[in-house]
């Protein structure tokens, strides 16, 4: 087909042009662990990030914590919540290990020094890096820093613009129950917590896979 084929069959209440704010069309959640200037360990929730092979790449705001730390420290854990642990991750959202407050948060973040603490979850020790898992997250990557890229200032991004930062995820740390040989993580076990539009799902029933798929 050629683009001169199209037939033009737009009808009128079919689609709407719109402006959202947020572009999250179904992300998965994750909890990013890393190390403040003190020593003392920072975890914030995120759901932008994607993965090819054992790289991924993590949208972070700029002026934040964590981008701070992975800048000073080169390291993280990316920790992958159930769906059952949303409260534990809500109680996360309106929190910041900055500070002073940075001036755009004030009216609906405050400081919280353990956030390990107020978010009810529990520090493991990790094996190669210094910051650490989350131990009741049945997926933990440990990762270390290898480019931050800046994605310049933009309005919907934020104030202060926004930075893509790829890791190199150095060990995988799966639950015992999500695996279903050496290597394989049963697609049928694992549930992912996934934010939809600032909302929180879990995933559906299975519909089929792909050809590439070897279980």
């Amino acid at each position: 087909m050629q683009l001169d084929e199209i037939v033009d069959r737009r009808v009128p209440a079919q689609f709407k042009t719109v402006s959202p704010k947020i572009l999250y069309f179904g992300n998965p959640v994750a909890l990013i662990s890393s190390v403040n200037q003190d020593g003392s360990p920072n975890l914030a929730p995120m759901s932008s990030f994607w993965a090819l092979g054992w790289t991924m790449v993590l949208g972070i705001s700029e002026g934040t914590q964590t981008l701070g730390n992975l800048r000073r420290r080169g390291e993280c854990v990316l920790n992958l919540p159930s769906p059952e642990l949303w409260r534990q991750v809500e109680r996360l959202a309106p929190l910041t290990g900055k500070y002073p407050v940075p001036p755009d948060k004030r009216m609906r973040f405050h400081f919280e020094r353990d956030k390990f603490r107020a978010s009810g979850l529990t520090p493991l020790a990790s094996e190669r890096v210094s910051a650490p898992r989350v131990l009741e997250c049945p997926a933990q990557l440990e990762a270390a820093v290898r480019r931050i890229h800046s994605l310049g200032l933009s309005d919907k991004s934020g104030p202060d613009g926004a930075a893509a930062v790829e890791i190199e995820v150095l060990r995988v740390h799966i639950r015992e129950d999500l695996v279903l040989d050496r290597d394989h993580i049963d697609p049928q076990s694992w549930q992912p917590l996934i934010y939809n539009f600032r909302h929180y799902f879990a995933l559906g029933r299975e519909l089929g896979k792909t050809f590439r798929a070897e279980i």
